[in-house]
């Protein structure tokens, strides 16, 4: 998460980006800042995978000293949207999970935009001023030619506390035992209660076959291009990387309100088989290679050029202030 630190000038107050180059010398780059809450997995998503469309921009995920960026990016950080507003930096504010019911509140002079695959049925009733995004898929669409073990992504953002912990201590040690039995490796990552986690995994495989990551210390999409089975909570950041590559994918039982609506609307639309134990590992291990059937979804509908999207309004928005 960006930390806002401003210093400031002889009077406090930071300064907009706008040095004047010397004669002969390149304009200077237009600096956008990017927030995301780490602890979420789907924030920390869309965040990473904007920022890999913002190749002219100078990015960074920092504030400080006396110089302002040019425009922000925030994902889901109410109050960040609201101190960087009051600076007078112009803001993008996503909302990148699933919002349940209701989306959440932001300032409204900011650039307000919710991801939301097209696909996927409703209700969902937009507020005035807010764009659906579609898909933020990933910058490489592809898989690895050679693929091995699972990805257990894991979100507990949002969870009950009593819920995750019952989760933790029995399905996850079930699902992550038939995996590392099944695959022979299974790398598990989560955004937040890590400590639950590790403890409800300790004891479970041999050296290097079960291993713990913070989804904001590693590269979530490269470690699902080296997968060849994909466990994961239903969030949209997981069905992003799933269409994107049109992969496998099997949903962790969902925890929480927003991903049980979210997997309710998805049943919809898709047949996505759920990871519930080792009874039901024919839908999910690497040897049945069974794929949710990403074709009988209209492309029309979604064309999986969702961050190209943000990042657009993104670079407009830096270029040309309102």
């Amino acid at each position: 998460m960006a930390v806002l630190t401003p210093g400031g000038g002889p009077a406090g107050t930071p300064r907009r980006n706008t040095p004047v180059p010397p004669p002969g010398a390149a304009a200077p780059r237009h600096r956008v800042l990017l927030v995301s809450r780490d602890e979420e997995l789907d924030s920390l998503l869309a965040r990473r995978r904007v920022a890999a469309h913002l190749g002219e921009l100078t990015a960074t995920t920092e504030m400080s000293g006396d110089v302002l960026p040019d425009a922000a990016l925030v994902c889901d950080d109410a109050a960040a949207t609201d101190r960087l507003l009051e600076l007078g930096v112009p803001v993008v504010h996503l909302h990148s999970g699933h919002p349940g019911a209701e989306l959440p509140g932001a300032p409204g002079r900011a650039l307000r935009r919710v991801h939301r695959p097209g696909w996927l049925p409703g209700p969902w009733q937009p507020r005035s001023g807010v764009r659906a995004t579609g898909v933020l898929a990933p910058v490489r669409m592809v898989r690895e030619r050679v693929r091995s073990g699972t990805l257990l992504l894991l979100s507990l953002w949002g969870v009950p506390d009593g819920e995750a912990a019952a989760f933790a201590d029995g399905p996850l040690r079930t699902l992550v035992r038939a995996a590392v039995d099944g695959g022979g490796r299974c790398e598990v990552v989560g955004d937040t209660g890590l400590g639950l986690v590790r403890s409800a995994l300790d004891g479970i495989g041999g050296p290097g076959e079960v291993r713990l990551s913070r989804a904001a210390e590693v590269d979530v999409d490269a470690l699902h291009a080296a997968a060849e089975t994909f466990l994961a909570s239903p969030v949209l950041g997981a069905l992003a990387l799933a269409q994107a590559r049109s992969a496998p994918l099997a949903f962790l039982p969902p925890l929480g309100s927003a991903q049980r609506d979210l997997a309710a609307q998805v049943d919809r639309a898709l047949t996505v088989p759920r990871a519930a134990g080792p009874g039901h590992a024919s839908s999910w291990v690497p040897s049945s290679r069974k794929a949710v059937p990403w074709s009988v979804l209209d492309p029309a509908l979604d064309d999986l050029r969702g961050a190209q999207r943000v990042a657009r309004s993104l670079r407009q928005l830096s270029l040309a202030p309102p």
